[in-house]
């Protein structure tokens, strides 16, 4: 097992291996290392299906004497990395991930920016010794990867294709413990050199077949709900109809969707939002962190009640965007059978205020028992 060795400071950047017997443990510390003599920073791992050759993956930290990201060959017993395959020199770029195809390599790698999401991108290539192309952006631009990082990548062979997920870590600053994951299907377009990666709120991967089917959900838009206290219906040419409904904040400033059709099951509803706290425009922010109390607010968060349950109310983290753009977080929820549910989504402490992101719409989608029995599974 490899993993980023490190101490509390983030000051050691090695690659530390233990070894087992068995998957589970126990596991028995070997060495922490320095890979060639170099750091290592955001440590991941590849290996080639063609040949079975495995690969270190690693920025060499932030320093002026680093901001590199290494391809570097393990030795056969995987015990030591003995040779530097590439080098993708002076990127200033970090955790890194591979996809292969029968005819490519892609790379995918994030930009330094801290905790804070910013625009992945990708390298092309024949081999991994390169030469690797122009970087380019994997998802729509503005939509900083959808508030995601570059983690993992995996290839899963199904019987009618073959699918690759894209595995990107949503770090929260003001609550690691609550950082999460995004799995989303890639689409790789080896007749362009192309790997791209698009959004889908609810969807669903037969890994038998490798076919990724999107889930379509009804849209309630935020310029039909009821708004109360100072929450407002502003002008938005790129909202649902013209209008974001902004200045939803704590228990009395909300918006209201009513007429909600339901299922009596469990079911996804995805709350569509422009969130512009630090970002604004830009992938990072300007000015010190201190302006708002020593950290960069890079959330809001909202509350939102179930049919007047106060008691059962959620909690719905709604990472920053770009300014006109919308992004949307899913939230699993108990409806009632029926077009009678009621939706109120409201503010909650983050920290710096109560205020929830801006609202464009909700989407509510079937329960999964319903879109499993529409696609014959």
């Amino acid at each position: 097992m490899w993993w980023h060795a490190d101490n509390a400071t983030y000051g050691l950047l090695l690659q530390g291996l233990a070894v087992s017997d068995n998957i589970a443990g126990p596991y028995s510390f070997v060495d922490a290392t320095a890979p060639l003599g170099n750091w290592s920073q955001d440590f991941g791992i590849f290996t080639d299906y063609k040949d079975n050759s495995t690969y270190a993956l690693y920025s060499n930290g932030d320093r002026v004497e680093g901001r590199d990201v290494y391809i570097s060959a393990f030795n056969d017993a995987l015990s030591e990395v003995d040779s530097v395959v590439h080098r993708f020199n002076k990127y200033d770029l970090e955790a890194p991930t591979i996809i292969q195809t029968d005819k490519s390599y892609y790379a995918l790698m994030s930009h330094k920016t801290g905790y804070r999401p910013n625009n992945v991108v990708a390298f092309r290539a024949d081999s991994l010794s390169g030469p690797w192309s122009q970087p380019f952006m994997i998802a729509d631009p503005y939509t900083r990867t959808y508030n995601s990082q570059s983690g993992f990548s995996l290839r899963i062979v199904g019987s009618e294709c073959t699918t690759y997920l894209y595995m990107g870590d949503q770090w929260d600053l003001r609550s690691v413990w609550d950082s999460r994951y995004i799995w989303l299907p890639l689409t790789v377009e080896d007749d362009k050199n192309s790997v791209s990666l698009e959004w889908h709120d609810v969807y669903d991967l037969d890994v038998k077949t490798g076919i990724v089917t999107p889930i379509n959900g009804t849209s309630y838009a935020a310029i039909d709900a009821e708004v109360a206290g100072e929450a407002w219906k502003q002008e938005a040419s790129f909202a649902t109809g013209g209008k974001i409904v902004t200045g939803i904040s704590g228990n009395d400033s909300t918006v209201t969707f009513s007429g909600i059709q339901g299922s009596g099951k469990k079911q996804w509803v995805s709350f569509h939002y422009q969130n512009t706290d630090d970002f604004g425009f830009g992938d990072q922010p300007g000015g010190s962190p201190d302006r708002i109390g020593g950290t960069w607010q890079v959330r809001r968060i909202s509350s939102v009640v179930v049919n007047g349950d106060v008691a059962g109310m959620q909690t719905l983290y709604q990472r920053d965007s770009h300014k006109g753009i919308i992004l949307s977080t899913p939230l699993e929820l108990d409806l009632e059978d029926g077009d009678s549910n009621v939706i109120t989504v409201g503010g909650l402490d983050n920290g710096n205020g109560t205020r929830g992101a801006d609202l464009d719409r909700i989407v509510v989608y079937p329960s999964e028992d319903a879109w499993r029995a529409e696609m014959g599974y």
